[in-house]
């Protein structure tokens, strides 16, 4: 069935951009390489192999790659260049452990502030994870489903907290991807946050607890379950 379309704003446009244009869309096509695993885990990234790709000065790049720095994505170390960070299934767990605090221990503040607005834009990044399933564009479901779970989390206004809960969802996503063991279904994905709308839209919260806590604790889809079968 078609999905109507909507145009989710980039899951790197949710907080205040620190970057200039150029060195922002660096940033976006390294991060989607990393990712993807395109730049495997302890790859060197080299500033001026870099620059001549992207057809822009080192200090664009430094940009760009400072950016992926904040985001726990790459490792620079002095006097030994810039690496792409470890995907370990020991930092997932931590991860994960983390992340289902903090979407799930602030609920009732996200259900008392909820209103229709939420409801619309839930609904409408839902439908772009849809789109980009059914155009098989795992990245870019990714990001919507990134932009989701950002979007029910600020409903609880703790600004402080977003960007750790950013951090979390980038690495939950990328370490999925890097070791699903089987064929991925994107439409699976996608369908999952379904659940999570009903509950909210129901207004339970016990209902929202368990939905959410089952979602994160087994990594949305057929990825391995990193809580030991927690399902809140």
């Amino acid at each position: 069935m078609a999905v109507e379309s909507f145009s989710a704003p980039s899951i790197t446009n949710l907080l205040p951009r620190q970057s200039s244009r150029r060195s922002h869309n660096v940033y976006v096509a390294l991060q989607k390489e990393i990712v993807l695993g395109e730049l495997k885990p302890e790859a060197v990234l080299l500033e001026l192999e870099i620059a001549e790709r992207f057809q822009c000065s080192q200090g664009t790049i430094r940009e760009a790659l400072m950016q992926l720095s904040e985001e726990g994505l790459v490792k620079r170390l002095p006097h030994r260049g810039t690496h792409v960070a470890a995907c370990r299934s020991a930092d997932a767990r931590a991860l994960i452990a983390i992340r289902r605090d903090i979407e799930c221990e602030y609920l009732e503040r996200v259900l008392e502030r909820a209103g229709p607005e939420l409801h619309a834009d839930l609904h409408n990044y839902l439908n772009a994870m849809r789109n980009a399933a059914r155009d098989g564009d795992e990245y870019l479901l990714s990001v919507h489903d990134r932009a989701f779970h950002t979007r029910l989390f600020a409903v609880a206004d703790l600004p402080v907290v977003t960007p750790i809960l950013l951090r979390c969802l980038i690495h939950n996503h990328r370490y999925k991807i890097l070791n699903s063991q089987t064929s991925r279904e994107l439409e699976e994905t996608a369908e999952r946050h379904a659940p999570i709308l009903a509950a909210l839209e129901a207004q339970d919260l016990a209902s929202l607890q368990k939905v959410l806590s089952h979602h994160i604790s087994t990594i949305v889809d057929f990825g391995p379950d990193l809580t030991d079968g927690a399902t809140g």
